[in-house]
């Protein structure tokens, strides 16, 4: 819609629980890859910037996408603003905290990213309304030091869902409907529905980049994981340097592994994507506990 249409848009959209990183953000440094692979979290990387956000059921995403003259034209409060006048109409205070993230009572209940194409501005936020925060702390939770790299880095808030500061309350639905109708009011405005034609391209994009290795994991920039771990009383050491996803060097040390094993290892481990499958695909059936000691 950004690159292939001309006309200004309004969407409201939704995921199952995905992990959406920034372009330019390191992906393995942004999540807990065990719990996320182990509840089958998707991890997304879109083409803005900014830090990482949750997406699930409970959580509402909007978008504008805007034609503008000058760069002078963009600017986050002027994307943001029609959120927080319709918040406003539910009395619901929202303010910009000055960055790129609006707060409710001093917590966040929306992150903003921005990607700009031509003279079109794609502007996008989500807007928590009755997520599970706690499975989103769990899936966002990370072990500072593990991961050395230039890439962005996300700065963690305190976040709430919208639903806690609604008097009545209203279903997620309703919540929806009501953004939706605040856009539909103004006379400019209309609906717009997908053909096939739009179906057909939104799909082979996600076959051909979004849903690729490459895309969400390949494209972070180069980083050094670090790890040590004690496991069954053993001492267990983990260097990894890693470019465009895949392992260019690998260092394991320690005494859980001989050293004919670890010289084995090592050089299996290169070239091999740095997830879940290539790990125990060279370690061959091991416990899992020592499989994640790789991330």
């Amino acid at each position: 819609m950004l690159k292939k249409f001309s006309a200004e848009i309004f969407l409201i959209w939704q995921s199952h629980d995905t992990i959406v990183i920034g372009k330019h953000q390191c992906a393995m440094g942004e999540i807990n890859y065990p719990f996320v692979r182990k509840n089958n979290i998707t991890v997304a990387r879109r083409i803005s910037g900014g830090g990482t956000v949750f997406h699930d059921s409970g959580n509402v995403n909007f978008s504008f996408i805007k034609n503008v003259n000058s760069p002078s034209e963009i600017s986050f409060k002027k994307f943001t603003e029609p959120i927080v006048e319709s918040l406003a109409k539910l009395n619901v205070t929202a303010v910009n905290s000055g960055r790129n993230d609006l707060l409710v009572e001093g917590k966040k209940i929306s992150g903003n990213a921005e990607h700009i194409f031509k003279n079109r501005v794609l502007h996008h936020g989500t807007l928590l309304f009755h997520s599970d925060l706690k499975n989103l702390g769990q899936a966002i939770k990370v072990i500072p030091g593990k991961y050395e790299t230039k890439a962005v880095q996300s700065k963690r808030s305190t976040v709430a869902n919208i639903s806690e500061f609604l008097d009545p309350k209203m279903t997620l639905d309703e919540f929806v409907t009501f953004l939706f109708e605040v856009q539909l009011k103004k006379p400019e405005n209309n609906i717009y529905e997908l053909n096939d034609n739009d179906i057909q391209n939104i799909n082979s994009l996600v076959e051909e980049k979004f849903k690729t290795y490459e895309w969400n994991f390949g494209y972070s920039p180069k980083y050094t994981f670090r790890n040590e771990k004690e496991i069954e009383g053993k001492k267990l050491k983990v260097e990894l340097k890693v470019e465009k996803g895949i392992i260019s060097e690998a260092a394991i040390s320690g005494n859980y592994f001989s050293d004919s094993e670890v010289n084995t290892i090592d050089k299996k481990m290169n070239g091999r994507k740095h997830n879940f499958d290539d790990i125990n695909e060279v370690l061959k059936d091991e416990k899992e506990e020592l499989i994640y000691a790789f991330f």
